[in-house]
């Protein structure tokens, strides 16, 4: 197999799940984890259409609640890969809930996954570049690009930090 740039279309994944009351917390909304848990299963779905290999997710970027998802409702969970780097991708996933009765539909999410390859020894292995082509997906790209280039920043300055201490420690 080889590792050409893939299209974002190859990535796109969907789940729809119908919210039961299983599915509510103390307020009878449903329970942000379980949104959160559906994100990151369709970001793995769209994560493995896009490398062909096993994956596993490293972080979640963040996770927006815009909306409360009621008792109910129709939950639509749409994922593709907004960006991907050498073993790693960015998987955007957009919530959409849905009054069934009404027809009435609103965004009530936006997460931002880090999912990385894995080859059959469990190691982290290369995946295929992105094809942005539309301006919705460069748009994405730059964004994702963005996103890393602040976690790399804020690890790199937080293991900065860590050294500091240490050595002061160890001088004291």
């Amino acid at each position: 197999m080889g590792l050409d740039p893939k299209p974002v279309s190859e990535s796109r994944a969907q789940l729809i799940r119908w919210m039961g009351v299983t599915d509510a917390n103390s307020a009878g909304n449903v329970h942000g984890g379980t949104v959160m848990k559906v994100a990151d299963e369709v970001a793995g779905l769209a994560a493995v259409k896009h490398s062909r290999m096993r994956v596993v997710t490293v972080g979640m970027d963040r996770m927006n609640f815009l909306y409360p998802i009621y008792v109910g409702e129709l939950v639509t969970f749409s994922a593709t890969v907004n960006a991907a780097w050498r073993t790693s991708m960015e998987v955007g996933v957009r919530v959409d809930a849905e009054n069934p009765r009404t027809g009435e539909s609103r965004h009530t999410n936006t997460a931002y996954l880090t999912m990385v390859a894995l080859d059959d020894q469990g190691k982290p292995t290369p995946v295929p570049g992105v094809l942005a082509t539309s301006p919705t997906e460069k748009r994405r790209m730059r964004e994702a690009e963005l996103r890393r280039a602040n976690r790399l920043a804020e690890r790199a300055q937080i293991l900065s930090g860590r050294e500091r201490e240490e050595s002061q420690r160890r001088s004291a």
